[in-house]
């Protein structure tokens, strides 16, 4: 038997992403009808009332619907909870007991508030829920700097063995980013190719069009550094750069992560205002419709970046002399997650001047809103020409909802969740990995710091300040807009 046990059950990521995801396993046979699911949160809910949010959670958040009544019935009566106060240590026997005994397989799917992570562990010390049964799931933020996060990961480590924690970033559990290491090496094409001599370099964006969206707190305190880029955008960078592992396991691929991470060049005092580029939003409109400016939503003045672009380097042979340009901000021009692998040109053109003047081959890894890889190609123009070959740029797309017309999209959490009840550690994130994440993201902040600099103001709407354009444009290069 098994118990699945959610902590913040009545919160907005358990609504839109927990419960619809473990649904999906559900529905797809891939979570046993006997798993217990458990949640709990601070909310006075009994058993009847969780489960009546849990339904209107599915009927709300599911694509394509509900399907088959008869399984979404038979799942919310999995659906047990209990009320916790994470400070009160009586409360976790309680939910020992709701998971019905200590025997069985534990997952434990973690999202609280950092000062609440010692009281946390403390409690489930206390009733016993730290076992060698047990796997404890961590959704971010794990800290706001390398401190906070060793503190945090301490806090942990005092109960649970590295082999228990699973730390989440949900990017990993995206199809399109799984695929990136199938398509690096499940083919001979392109690893012959994936370095210094052939990438000129690579653009990583990750654009948002919304603004705080109720996040006011977190979000001010964090800012676009810590909240994207420590997080996700790094973790796309090491698998985009990351040396071929032995194996697809758990070890052998954090092992190669790791490496790329401690080979980032430090940006800091001297680089800091050449690399970087940091702005906040302004009124504007989005989709066409008017929006207020940062301070305005936030209702005081604020010097927190909601626009960042960074220029980095990984310090090895593979990469030597390659460009990393990442950018991440809110109220963006367009809501996109995508990685462009940028080729340098032929050394020599026989075509002469009708091929000067083209972007060089170019293979676009979209995550979202639309999963696709997209290679593209010079090629020639169909016809007659007493002039010579014509040549255009084409694209090859390879669209996910196309070649996978069969298969069900999912949530990024369903992967996620589905390896942290089988105990799969390769989608998630090694201690040593956060920390060398944290090490490269406070040297950027105390190098904006020793800089005194300031974000600039940028138009809702538009992709970000023109400095940004500039940071790229110097190289010779262009953003993917």
């Amino acid at each position: 038997m098994t118990a699945v046990l959610l902590f913040g059950a009545t919160g907005d990521l358990s609504r839109r992403m927990l419960l619809p995801s473990l649904y999906g396993l559900s529905v797809d046979g891939l979570l046993a009808a006997d798993v217990r699911i458990v949640g709990t949160a601070r909310s006075a809910l009994d058993v009847a009332g969780f489960r009546a949010m849990a339904a209107e959670a599915l009927a709300t958040h599911v694509a394509h619907g509900l399907g088959d009544q008869e399984k979404a019935d038979a799942f919310l009566q999995q659906l047990f909870y209990v009320t916790l106060d994470a400070n009160d240590q009586s409360g976790y026997q309680r939910l020992a007991e709701a998971a019905g005994g200590l025997e069985q397989s534990i997952s434990i799917f973690l999202s609280t508030a950092p000062s609440l992570f010692t009281a946390t562990i403390q409690g489930l010390a206390s009733a016993g829920l730290t076992g060698a049964n047990v796997r404890i799931g961590l959704e971010k933020p794990l800290g706001s700097d390398l401190a906070s996060s060793m503190r945090i990961n301490d806090a942990v480590a005092a109960a649970f063995s590295e082999k228990q924690i699973f730390r989440i970033d949900h990017y990993l559990g995206k199809e399109t980013v799984q695929n990136l290491l199938a398509l690096r090496f499940a083919n001979v094409l392109f690893e012959p190719l994936w370095r210094s001599d052939s990438i000129a370099h690579v653009q990583i964006t990750v654009a948002e069009t919304v603004g705080l969206e109720g996040r006011t707190d977190f979000y001010e305190n964090a800012g676009a550094l810590r909240d994207m880029v420590q997080n996700h955008m790094l973790q796309l960078l090491a698998l985009v750069a990351m040396e071929p592992p032995s194996h697809f396991t758990a070890n052998a691929v954090r092992d190669e992560k790791v490496k790329v991470l401690d080979s980032l060049r430090p940006i800091d005092g001297a680089s800091a205002a050449s690399h970087c580029v940091i702005g906040q939003y302004g009124s504007g409109a989005v989709g066409g419709q008017p929006v207020k400016g940062y301070a305005e939503e936030l209702g005081r003045a604020s010097s927190t970046e909601t626009f960042v672009a960074l220029k980095a380097h990984v310090d090895n042979w593979r990469w030597k002399g390659v460009p990393f340009y990442l950018r991440t901000g809110k109220r963006l021009a367009a809501r996109k997650s995508e990685i462009l692998i940028a080729f340098r040109s032929v050394p020599h053109s026989i075509f002469g001047e009708d091929v000067r003047g083209m972007a060089p081959d170019r293979l676009l890894i979209s995550l979202q809103p639309e999963e696709n890889i997209q290679m593209s190609l010079v090629s020639k123009v169909p016809g007659l020409d007493r002039a010579g070959i014509r040549l255009r740029q084409v694209a090859l797309d390879i669209s996910a909802k196309d070649a996978f017309a069969d298969s069900r999209r999912r949530i990024a959490y369903e992967q996620l969740l589905l390896d942290l009840i089988e105990g799969r550690q390769t989608l998630f994130v090694r201690r040593d990995e956060v920390e060398a994440q944290w090490g490269f993201i406070d040297s950027i902040r105390r190098g904006w710091a020793e800089n005194g600099m300031e974000p600039k103001p940028y138009t809702a709407g538009t992709w970000g300040p023109s400095a940004a354009i500039a940071l790229i444009e110097r190289d010779g290069a262009s953003w993917n807009d």
